[in-house]
């Protein structure tokens, strides 16, 4: 699986972009993550969305337009920590330890990030937290699987590398908005 993660900010161009990369038919998903962004804001971002691709969005932030659009899924994050009561739709959350994966992969999550898993390429001075056997061994562990999604410097080009460490796909962000 292969997710892209929008930028924090706005930009012209950008739900061109968006359905440009969900038509291209690598990407799977597109994570909606605009952190001081409005409601209303979301929401005309949203509407400018083809509502054909509506299926293929997920909302880090008001997960209530999730319902109001039957988009694909939520995210959790601090800002929203549970999902809304009664939502059937995807639901996935960020980790960032091997110990917060494991407490995860408890719970009936559809999907999880581990990050960083390269150095950044979004965000300056953000380095791997994990050596290559570090990441060897939480997959032999059964920590890492097809439900954990590699992010943190992961690109288009090195996508095929975080499937054979184990991960289910990567998330991607400052290589799919150069």
């Amino acid at each position: 699986m292969t997710i892209v993660i929008t930028q924090p900010d706005f930009f012209d161009g950008e739900v061109e972009r968006i359905v440009q990369l969900l038509h291209r038919g690598d990407v799977d998903l597109i994570h909606i993550r605009k952190p001081s962004a409005t409601k209303e804001a979301v929401e005309a971002l949203i509407k400018q969305i083809p509502q054909s691709l509506y299926d293929r969005l997920v909302l880090h932030d008001f997960h209530s337009l999730a319902v109001d659009y039957h988009l694909h899924g939520i995210h959790l994050n601090s800002r929203n920590p549970q999902p809304l009561e009664g939502w059937t739709g995807s639901v996935s959350i960020s980790c960032h330890t091997l110990d917060e994966l494991k407490q995860c992969q408890k719970a009936s999550f559809n999907y999880m990030s581990l990050s960083p898993i390269f150095d950044s390429i979004s965000k300056v001075g953000y380095k791997s937290a994990f050596t290559e056997e570090e990441l060897r061994k939480a997959h032999h562990e059964g920590i890492i699987n097809e439900r954990v999604l590699a992010l943190g410097g992961v690109t288009f080009d090195n996508i095929d590398k975080v499937l054979k460490m184990g991960f289910g796909g990567g998330m991607i962000l400052g290589d799919a908005w150069r």
